[in-house]
């Protein structure tokens, strides 16, 4: 194609310049290189394009016919090629996410500002969803990549960890246990428990942390919505174990405790199809995501204290 687009390129240059000299010296190529180009053009379109003369060239009856079909041409096979390069470079080029609602309320918008910063010309579509509908998102390609949590070996998903979430228990500041440094699972369920649904990746690492402890969790509320999850903490309904990062510290509704067994956490991972490989725009957002992890910035700071209601699902 390049070979092709130089030929047509010596063609509208000379018929610009009327000047063999003048257009080679303009396209920085020698004279004689620049006379193969045109006569490898008119070989392979079958006719003259050129009358020479004394006073200069000019466009045979042919040549002027086809000139400004090449023309178009020329404009729009380089606009092509130039916008692959932007690809290419990373430069352009669209990246779809699917991330869990806590990483979108929490770490990704610092992350999304800074890419889009040094990446002015890619668009990135967010989708918040649950850990499953995460994972379906990147299996059926619907999304370029995911940022969730894997449900034990996936033969079609490559997971890169990022981060871990720490699991603390959340109760109103009038509760029993808001005077607590920290709580055992045990100690936590011997209240109403109000918990995330089970499609929710929160609601698995708890049921994983059970069963090593091999407590029943029987829970007297189950939600969708962290929100619902915490209306009903605030409501003194029941004490409820959420990732640390489903409230942010500062308004005195809730009391995070931290839960005392080393489990208590779940892996935040960045999913991407095992055959799949990524565009050159969500490969630079890979990049950049693991940088932001790898120098030291974690997913959230373990922490106790208040924190206020996020409106997010698991």
């Amino acid at each position: 194609m390049m070979h092709e687009l130089r030929h047509i390129r010596a063609f509208l240059k000379i018929a610009e310049t009327r000047n063999f000299t003048r257009a080679a010296s303009e396209l920085h190529i020698s004279q004689s290189a620049l006379t193969v180009q045109v006569q490898q053009l008119e070989a392979s379109l079958g006719m003259q394009l050129f009358d020479r003369n004394k006073r200069g060239v000019t466009l045979t009856a042919a040549g002027q016919d086809v000139f400004a079909p090449l023309q178009r041409l020329y404009h729009d096979a380089q606009s092509i090629v130039d916008h692959a390069h932007e690809i290419g470079s990373a430069s352009a080029g669209f990246v779809a996410i699917a991330a869990l609602p806590t990483v979108c309320t929490t770490v990704l918008p610092e992350i999304l500002q800074s890419f889009l910063q040094s990446h002015p010309g890619v668009r990135v579509q967010v989708s918040d969803m649950i850990a499953e509908q995460v994972r379906e998102a990147v299996r059926r390609r619907q999304v370029d990549l995911g940022i969730g949590t894997r449900l034990g070996r996936d033969a079609d998903l490559k997971a890169t960890s990022l981060f871990q979430d720490r699991l603390f228990v959340f109760v109103p500041p009038s509760h029993p246990l808001a005077k607590r440094t920290s709580v055992t699972l045990r100690e936590a369920s011997g209240y109403a428990l109000i918990l995330p649904a089970r499609a929710s990746s929160v609601r698995a690492a708890m049921e994983a942390i059970a069963h090593r402890e091999r407590i029943a969790l029987e829970p007297q509320y189950e939600m969708n919505s962290m929100a619902t999850v915490l209306a009903f903490v605030r409501a003194g309904l029941g004490v409820a174990i959420l990732p640390e990062s489903a409230a942010e510290p500062g308004s005195g509704d809730f009391v995070r405790i931290p839960i005392h067994n080393r489990f208590t956490f779940r892996q935040i991972e960045l999913l991407e199809r095992r055959d799949l490989s990524p565009s050159p725009a969500a490969e630079s957002f890979v990049r950049h995501l693991q940088r932001h992890f790898q120098g030291g910035k974690p997913g959230r700071r373990a922490s106790t204290g208040t924190g206020r209601k996020n409106h997010r699902k698991s």
